[in-house]
């Protein structure tokens, strides 16, 4: 699958021009670059959450979703967080990506215009069928479950 791209459609948005479009940071990368399309500097107090545009509006093909994660770099050095991550862009949303961020760190954060905010990764969606039962088989686990391991 990884040497068969899919295409995926982009159209950036008016006034976005200067922004780069969403890319890989190096040659074996899974996830996409998306930069800040902020018309002026934004800053997150810390537990704050705001909005953020990426300037642009894409068509994924249907079967795929994109998945906006945070970047791993400003989440160790600043506690800034995409809070609903991964978030999901379904195939038939046209509207602006955008990326909800969030501090979590203890100092206020600035975003500016182009500064590279998340990652984009595009997966293959599997379609489910539910089939109601009146039982489900046993495991060894059973109903175990939040942190019924251990920390």
């Amino acid at each position: 699958m990884a040497d068969c791209p899919i295409k995926v459609r982009i159209r950036r948005k008016p006034g976005c021009a200067d922004l780069p479009l969403p890319a890989p940071a190096s040659e074996h990368a899974a996830g996409l670059d998306l930069a800040a399309a902020v018309e002026s500097p934004v800053t997150l107090a810390p537990g704050e959450i705001r909005l953020i545009p990426a300037g642009f509006y894409m068509a994924l093909p249907v079967g795929w979703e994109a998945q906006i994660r945070p970047r791993s770099g400003l989440a160790l050095k600043h506690g800034i967080t995409c809070v609903n991550s991964p978030g999901t862009i379904d195939a038939d949303y046209r509207g602006e990506v955008a990326v909800i961020l969030g501090n979590l760190g203890p100092a206020a954060f600035t975003v500016t215009r182009g500064m590279r905010i998340a990652q984009m990764v595009i997966k293959p969606v599997h379609r489910v069928e539910l089939e109601v039962v009146e039982d489900l088989d046993d495991t060894a686990r059973g109903h175990g479950g939040f942190g019924h391991t251990g920390m």
